[in-house]
């Protein structure tokens, strides 16, 4: 059987699609994407439900069993219900696990001028901070720092993006013995 060029290109396109169409279905399940400072994490789990085979007092031992962020509303720094419950949990969890310090980070939208958001990122980290000392973590084992617009966890000019990046985040610094 002879094919003729058209042939030849339709099944070179045909071709090129499955490639990209099982290439594109492998990599979204796979589950090894990472996001900085995530949230959340399937380790070893095809259902998305987190499995917590993280090591003790690791950065994904708290993010995936504790939560390591709390959100804030457009031109805010106060703690809402939601976000004290997830530092309370952070609390015990950092109770439970006395060699690890943390740095908090304050983020911040894409809107305002860099200053601006610099000193909101400030603001937003500290809130957290003192959350924490004031649930029992001592000070000594918390540091903070503000990148104010220049970390977004989502890019994107949307009320969407903008809500996701006005967030604290905490970050393992070390994990003692």
């Amino acid at each position: 059987m002879r094919v003729g060029m058209s042939g030849l290109k339709f099944l070179s396109v045909f071709a090129a699609l499955v490639l990209v169409v099982g290439c594109e279905s492998t990599s979204s399940q796979s589950g090894s994407g990472t996001s900085y400072g995530s949230s959340s994490a399937t380790t070893g789990s095809t259902t998305g439900t987190a499995v917590a085979t993280a090591q003790a007092g690791s950065q994904e031992d708290l993010s995936v069993n504790v939560g390591d962020r709390v959100q804030f509303g457009y031109d805010a720094f106060d703690l809402s219900a939601d976000a004290r419950s997830v530092l309370e949990r952070q609390a015990a969890w950092l109770k439970s696990n006395s060699g690890v310090n943390v740095v908090v980070e304050g983020h911040c939208d894409e809107r305002g001028t860099r200053e601006y958001n610099l000193a909101l990122g400030d603001r937003r980290a500290n809130a957290v901070r003192e959350y924490l000392i004031s649930v029992g973590v001592s000070t000594n084992r918390i540091e903070t720092i503000s990148y104010g617009k220049e970390r977004p966890a989502v890019v994107g000019a949307t009320e969407s993006a903008w809500s996701q990046n006005r967030r604290g985040v905490t970050i393992v610094k070390n994990a003692g013995s």
